[in-house]
């Protein structure tokens, strides 16, 4: 009970009567986004922005509900699972139709699967415990595993690095024909102007009502287009003035400014999630766990935070990785590790580590405006501890292509919204930018993804985030709260981490 009451709480898919009123049919929407997203392959990429994006376009076997339990999208009902949690037998739903025409059947899914762990960080991350992946009759799915799993269901459910149906013969490593079974297919895309999606007249919905992102989705859009504004300050005057139906991603203190127009209204999504300073542990400067601790050393969380969301409505300083309304939450490791503030000690610390005046390399982008906020913070608080700081500013496409690449950076900035399954943090994966691979690592992270009950996996995640302060594989900042914008003529739009326009329309 916690738990599903932790949920309810602590997330922002919490049903709202907007959907539930008569909605009409037809129109266009312009959603502003934070920039042009690397790709439009979900599989092989973690970033949020590519999520939103493709979630219209292609769809996984499961998703997550409004409670953020799993429930099934492509598939037909939950995974039946032996008894020695070995064995995941899944039923199709049959009558799905490809954006080509194709139907879709097991074929396609075994197809699907091998790719995603082939390519995909989390793919890897479950294909590390998959024995084979297997059709057992057109509208069957067998996945075998070496040992128990539990987050095989989430991380099929998961729209980052997701796990996406595809047609069989549309399985090369990099995808040319963006062909899924969503609500909406591609029309067009120009690149710093606009990606056009289409209704998809073929697509068959779940029955139902609407659930989160599981349940009925109903295309009453014609079509919506999703126009890269990279610059905060652009996205704040354009949803003042109505410009976009819809505004990602804006900086808190707009929120007054947002209230007070008539063409807009802000959206907040309280608790979002919270930002990390992700470590390069593989190569370079902070490849060295000493020199990561002497740098988490140096720094005020609650500076930083303060600096990236001004007052307090809008932030929390919290080294807990989970809140406290979440039944993951747990206080291990953070005494005497988080916001420590200490520049002088940090300096000692680092000259221990063999620390030489060598750069340490920052990746951030001014997309995300409070990321870069934080950046200044965190550089003048280095600074202070004696540390030659590089700071790199790049748009967000570009730094999610170099943080793929060991050789360019040391660390680098995101967000992440809480997740109903810790397993999907992606630095739990070694594949994931930052490389954390340790024996520690493994040990801990096993202990918790083969357990099976409830109870057990919450103490043994208190392990995990034990290692994650020792190893410092990255560094929570603190708690914060997100706000859009959203036209007050747009309907069916409820609050969530990874907006959904599917449900939505236009009132008239």
């Amino acid at each position: 009970m916690r738990m599903k009451l932790a949920f309810l709480v602590a997330t922002a898919l919490v049903a709202t009567p907007s959907y539930l009123l008569a909605q009409e049919k037809g129109g266009v929407i312009n959603v502003a986004t934070i920039g042009e997203p690397p790709t439009l392959d979900p599989m092989t990429s973690t970033a949020d922005l590519v999520g939103i994006v493709t979630q219209h376009i292609f769809e996984t076997l499961y998703t997550f509900d409004k409670k953020w339990a799993v429930t099934p999208l492509l598939a037909e009902s939950l995974p039946d699972v032996s008894a020695d949690g070995k064995t995941y037998t899944i039923k199709l739903r049959t009558g799905i139709k490809f954006h080509d025409g194709s139907d879709m059947t097991s074929e396609d899914v075994v197809a699907s699967l091998n790719r995603w762990v082939k390519l995909a960080s989390r793919g890897k991350q479950a294909g590390a415990f998959i024995l084979s992946i297997a059709a057992g009759d057109p509208a069957t799915v067998v996945i075998k595993l070496k040992q128990p799993y539990a987050p095989l269901a989430s991380l099929l459910a998961f729209n980052n690095s997701a796990a996406i149906i595809i047609p069989a013969e549309k399985q090369a490593d990099t995808m040319t024909d963006f062909i899924g079974t969503g609500p909406y297919m591609l029309k067009e895309r120009k690149a710093d102007q606009y990606i056009q999606l289409v209704r998809f007249n073929d697509y068959k919905p779940r029955s139902g009502d609407s659930d989160g992102y599981g349940g009925a989705r109903h295309q009453y859009l014609d079509e919506i287009r999703f126009v890269p504004v990279p610059d905060a300050n652009t996205r704040v005057e354009a949803a003042v003035s109505g410009q976009y139906d819809y505004v990602d991603s804006l900086p808190v203190e707009s929120y007054d400014k947002l209230k007070s127009s008539t063409a807009t209204q802000p959206l907040v999504l309280k608790p979002f999630g919270y930002p990390v300073f992700v470590f390069n542990t593989a190569a370079g400067l902070t490849k060295n766990v000493a020199m990561r601790k002497a740098i988490r050393q140096a720094l005020s969380m609650e500076d930083m935070m303060a600096a990236a969301f001004g007052g307090t409505d809008f932030y929390a300083p919290d080294g807990n990785i989970y809140p406290r309304n979440f039944a993951w939450s747990t206080n291990a490791g953070v005494a005497g590790n988080y916001n420590i503030a200490d520049p002088e000690g940090a300096a000692t610390t680092a000259k221990k580590a063999g620390y030489n005046g060598e750069p340490i390399r920052i990746l951030t982008s001014r997309q995300y405006e409070f990321h870069y906020k934080m950046a200044q913070v965190a550089a003048e608080y280095l600074k202070l501890a004696g540390f030659t700081v590089d700071l790199q500013v790049v748009d967000w496409a570009t730094l999610t292509q170099r943080r793929t690449d060991k050789a360019l950076w040391d660390i680098y900035i995101s967000h992440s919204p809480f997740l109903p399954e810790p397993a999907l943090i992606g630095s739990l994966s070694p594949s994931s930018p930052g490389w954390w691979d340790t024996p520690e690592r493994k040990s801990v992270v096993d202990a918790f993804t083969t357990e099976v009950d409830p109870k057990k996996r919450i103490e043994l995640w208190a392990n995990v985030q034990q290692a994650m302060y020792d190893e410092v594989p990255f560094m929570k900042i603190g708690d914060f709260n997100a706000v859009s914008a959203i036209s007050t003529k747009l309907k069916g739009v409820d609050p969530a981490p990874w907006p959904y326009f599917w449900n939505a329309s236009i009132k008239k």
